[in-house]
This record gives structure tokens, C-alpha cells and sequence, in this order.
């Protein structure tokens, strides 16, 4: 028995030294990092999402020689009683949270919630891409976005030179934007060289496909449908290079539908429900300032347009012919790490306004001279003298002339 202890107790003894020895000498020997996981290498949420913004300030009133002329679509401070204003102040959160997913959210705290309260929030975007195949090259927009229509519409008001958008192609959709699906379609390389033609200072319109085909409600953004007719749209657009420096982008777009008015003067005269046909075409045509661009493009359609010579006395809203367009002229500089683009533009539009009082009735000529100067890509200073002659009628004012000339200044920060 005690033979039997003294074996046991050398080999416990024999045993737990030698663990204590193969710990001492593992202890000794410099360990491999762990590699990390495959969900470890995953970038965290922050990585994945952006946030940037810009804001505009302006003032209108120098040299003014008629404080009756107004733009109830563009700059409301423009006339009478018109002082300092904040034109836009955007704040953009956007990413792309899977290799086929990306969002965008763009609220607006410079909207108007009537004509004496300013500074309220608005929503301009919200929505997603669904990407089909790993390029993106075809994907899905599913939400409140710009509609594809018109290169001027779907450029960034951060991006664009004259200080507002043109009569003619901008009375098409109002803030530009609606809700709806829209199928967009472009090659890997021409998404980059669109990012490319807005990153450079070139004054593109962002990436809204080569192909674009979508439904819409057609009340324009922030408010409900109003019929059982959405809209459809379709856009064509190919930017081309010409030689070893210029880029063209010719493109052509359409869209139709039922638009339900919904601000009348009591007794106007309207059609049966309120609902009118809403159809239009457009051409465009772009020549990217290296140094010199030509940016233009024209619209027909027809829509609802205030008549004065209503049954009534009061006026009636008829089916009427529209068009309108615009030509811009340009020439890009660059001294000393500064930009300046002096630029030129001429917009036209005859018809109505489907989405103001009546659908007023519009008849506008209006000629800008401005310059655009750029210290850094964080400030912009643009100078713009407007010679403008437009009618606006509806029940209120049937005969309402305004012709008149003013400077207008715009600084702008890029955060």
C-alpha cells in the first residue's frame, strides 16, 4: 500500500511539472495576432454614411427698378419688401450601406410656410437604390427624388450658375422632385465619368442614368395623389467625348399624365374634376465649359392655363399649348487655385403654371448677366444682373405686365 502512495504521488508530482514547464516555455514565445473576421473587417455604420450640405444667402434689391416684378416658382424675396434671405440650407446624409444598396436623405430648413413665416423644414429628398447586378449598372429609385426630366431641373442647385432654375423646363415639376419608382440604366464607365463631370467643376447634373423610364404621382413633392392616373416618364441621355478634352451630352425626354389643380380662385371656371392632360417633350443639349459651354434646352407640352376672358367674368382654366426653353453661355477660368465663370443665359416660356393660384398664366423674356467666383471649393460668391419682362395672370391680377432690371448677389458655403 504505501509502495502503491509513493507511486502515485511521484507521478502527480512528475506530471504537474512538466505542465508548469510547457506553460512557462509557451509563455516565452511571442503570439500570432488573431486575424480578425470576416464580419470584423466590415467597415461600422459611421464609415458607411456621409453627411455634407450647403447653404445660400442672397439679396436682391440693388439697382431694382420695378418692385412689382415677381417669381413665386424661383426667389420669392425678389420685389417689394424683399430684404436678406436664405434661399437654401441643405443638410445631405447618403451611403452606400451594401454593395447594392444606397440611400439618400436631403431635408431643406429654408422653406416657406407662408408668405410671413420662413425657416421651416422640408423634406426635398428621400430614397433608395436597389442595385440589380454588382456594377449598379442597372438599379431601381424607389422614393421621393428628382424626376428625370430636364438636365437644368436634375442639376444641383449647389452646382448650377444662374441663381434659379428656368421658367420653361423647371414649370414641368415643381422643387423638381415627386414620388415614385424609376429604373435608371448606365455603364460602369459613364457613372464614373457623370461623378466626374460634378466633382471637377464641370457643371454636370449628377448621375440619373443613360436610360432612365419611371412612375410618378404627378402632384409634385410633398403632397398626396389627387387622381387615380400616375405619371410616366422617360429620359435618354448620353454624354459623349470629343477628342482628347471636350465632352457633349445630347438627350431628349418626355412624360405624361392627369394633373388634378388644386388652388382656385372661387368662380374661376374648370374642367370636371379639376383634371387636365399634363404631357410634355424636351431636347437638351451640353457642351462642358473646357473653357468655353453651351448648355441649352426647349420643351413643348401642353397643361392647365388661366384665360381672362372667362364665361363668368372671372376667368376660366382651358387646355392649353406650352413652351419654353433656355440658352446658357459660359467660359471657365482658373488664376491661382481660384475659379471664375462668367456666364450668360436667355430663357423664354409662354403657357401656364399648373402647380400656382389658377395655373397662371405666363409669358416671360428674361436675359442674366452674372459671374461666378470661386476662392476655394468652400465658398462661392456669384454676381447676376437680370433684365426681365414677364405677364403673370390669374383671377386676382388678369392683366398684370411687369418689366424691370435688378442685381442680385448670392454667397454660398459648401460644408
Amino acid at each position: 500500500m504505501k509502495t502503491l502512495i509513493q507511486t502515485l504521488t511521484i507521478a502527480f508530482l512528475s506530471i504537474t511539472t512538466a505542465t508548469t514547464w510547457a506553460q512557462s516555455t509557451q509563455d516565452t514565445v511571442k503570439k500570432e495576432p488573431v486575424k480578425p473576421s470576416t464580419e470584423e473587417k466590415k467597415s461600422e455604420w459611421y464609415q458607411k454614411i456621409s453627411i455634407r450640405g450647403y447653404v445660400q444667402a442672397r439679396y436682391n434689391r440693388l439697382l431694382e427698378t420695378n418692385g412689382q416684378v415677381r417669381n413665386e416658382q424661383g426667389d420669392r424675396s425678389i420685389g417689394s419688401n424683399g430684404g436678406f434671405f436664405l434661399r437654401r440650407v441643405r443638410v445631405i446624409f447618403s451611403g452606400q450601406v451594401h454593395k447594392k444598396v444606397y440611400f439618400y436623405v436631403q431635408p431643406d430648413f429654408a422653406s416657406s410656410a407662408s408668405s410671413d413665416n420662413l425657416h421651416f423644414g422640408q423634406l426635398r429628398d428621400a430614397y433608395v437604390d436597389l442595385g440589380i447586378d454588382n456594377d449598379n449598372e442597372f438599379r431601381f429609385r424607389v422614393g421621393q427624388s428628382k424626376i428625370p426630366f430636364g438636365f437644368e431641373n436634375m442639376q444641383s442647385s449647389q452646382n448650377r450658375l444662374p441663381l434659379d432654375r428656368n421658367d420653361g423646363v423647371n414649370s414641368a415639376v415643381a422643387n423638381e422632385r415627386d414620388l415614385g419608382v424609376f429604373f435608371y440604366w448606365a455603364p460602369k464607365e459613364i457613372r464614373h465619368l457623370f461623378a466626374t463631370l460634378v466633382s471637377s467643376g464641370l457643371k454636370g447634373s449628377g448621375d440619373y442614368g443613360v436610360f432612365a423610364f419611371g412612375a410618378y404621382n404627378g402632384q409634385t413633392a410633398n403632397k398626396p395623389e389627387a387622381n387615380n392616373t400616375p405619371h410616366i416618364v422617360s429620359r435618354l441621355t448620353y454624354p459623349i467625348k470629343i477628342g482628347k478634352k471636350q465632352i457633349i451630352e445630347p438627350g431628349i425626354q418626355a412624360y405624361t399624365g392627369k394633373y388634378v389643380l388644386t388652388s382656385l380662385t372661387s368662380g374661376v371656371v374648370s374642367k370636371t374634376k379639376n383634371e387636365y392632360t399634363d404631357q410634355r417633350v424636351a431636347a437638351t443639349f451640353v457642351l462642358y465649359p473646357q473653357p468655353f459651354g453651351i448648355q441649352a434646352e426647349y420643351n413643348w407640352g401642353t397643361g392647365p392655363e388661366f384665360v381672362s376672358n372667362g364665361a363668368n367674368g372671372k376667368g376660366e382654366i382651358a387646355q392649353r399649348h406650352l413652351e419654353g426653353g433656355y440658352v446658357t453661355a459660359s467660359y471657365l477660368t482658373k488664376a491661382g487655385g481660384q475659379i471664375l465663370i462668367p456666364f450668360t443665359r436667355y430663357h423664354y416660356y409662354n403657357g401656364g403654371k399648373k402647380h400656382e393660384l389658377d395655373a397662371r398664366s405666363y409669358n416671360v423674356r428674361e436675359l442674366e448677366l452674372g459671374l461666378e467666383w470661386q476662392p476655394h471649393k468652400n465658398f462661392e460668391l456669384v454676381t447676376e444682373y437680370t433684365l426681365t419682362k414677364r405677364k403673370f395672370e390669374d383671377a386676382a391680377k388678369p392683366f398684370n405686365w411687369q418689366k424691370g432690371n435688378l442685381l442680385r448677389i448670392q454667397a454660398q458655403l459648401n460644408f
